[in-house]
This record gives structure tokens, C-alpha cells and sequence, in this order.
């Protein structure tokens, strides 16, 4: 597994799928709505599998303040999951978000996704919000020390 940010057309073109059929598709959303208006300041992340060169994951990191950085978007293929591609992901993004000079990462968890976040370090703070009319959220906060 090795993990780039995405830079050619294919790649995005392959992030984006990803992101769409995870994270968007199952509740029925359009296509196009997997992108968002401020994915140009954000650094994009996606483990590939060196074998194959398909996506085995994705996700995106971006400063919210100078010292808060947030995760958004990760999503991990059916195929992949359980096989510790979530957790190399959020590693780049911790060092990503280091390299920017965030002390703080926080993430928007689903419902599902909360045990995930905790076993990598991160403490859930509130309920946050209902997307889709249907899937809750979390923030949750971990330290980049």
C-alpha cells in the first residue's frame, strides 16, 4: 500500500468515485455532490494498492484555524476495510496536518465510524450534526503531539 496525493486527472477521477460511492450514494445523493467548494485548500490523501494501482482508500485534511486541523471524507473501498487502510490514512493526515502546524485534529465522525476514531486516539466531544436527515455526526478531537 502506498499512499500519494492524488494529482492527475485519473486519480482524482478515481478519489472521487471512491468518495462518492461510500460516502454519498447510499442515501441516494447525486453525483457531484461528493465534491466540495473548498476541496481546492484542501491536501487530498489516497492509499493506492501497489499491485493493481486501484484505490484502496481516501480522504482529505485542511486548517480550520492556524493550530485546528480537520478530516473529512475518509472512506475505505469494501474490499479494503479491515485491513489497516483507515488507520495508515489517518497517519498521513496526522502528519500532514503537523506539517501544516496544526496542534489539534478534528473529525465529524459517523455513527459507525466512532469506535474507529477512538481506538486511533481520539476523544469524543458532542453530538454535532444529522446529514441526510438521517446520519448522525460526532466531533471528535484528538492532540498532535
Amino acid at each position: 500500500m502506498q499512499i500519494i496525493q492524488p494529482s492527475s486527472f485519473h486519480e482524482f477521477e478515481q478519489y472521487y468515485r471512491l468518495r462518492y460511492e461510500m460516502l454519498r450514494k447510499p442515501w441516494h445523493q447525486p453525483i457531484g455532490s461528493e465534491r466540495m467548494e473548498d476541496d481546492n485548500e484542501a491536501t487530498h490523501l489516497m492509499a493506492i494498492d501497489e499491485d493493481t494501482g486501484e484505490i484502496m482508500g481516501g480522504c482529505r485534511v485542511h486548517l480550520e484555524t492556524d493550530t485546528e486541523a480537520q478530516l473529512r471524507f475518509l472512506a475505505v473501498g469494501p474490499k479494503y476495510q479491515n485491513k489497516q487502510v483507515g488507520r495508515r490514512l489517518l497517519q498521513a493526515v496526522e502528519e500532514e496536518a503537523r506539517r501544516l502546524g496544526a496542534k489539534e485534529l478534528i473529525v465529524q465522525a459517523r455513527e459507525y465510524a466512532r469506535n474507529f476514531y477512538k481506538r486511533n486516539g481520539f476523544t469524543e466531544e458532542f453530538p454535532s450534526h444529522l446529514l441526510f436527515g438521517e446520519v448522525q455526526h460526532y466531533q471528535m478531537r484528538k492532540p498532535l503531539y
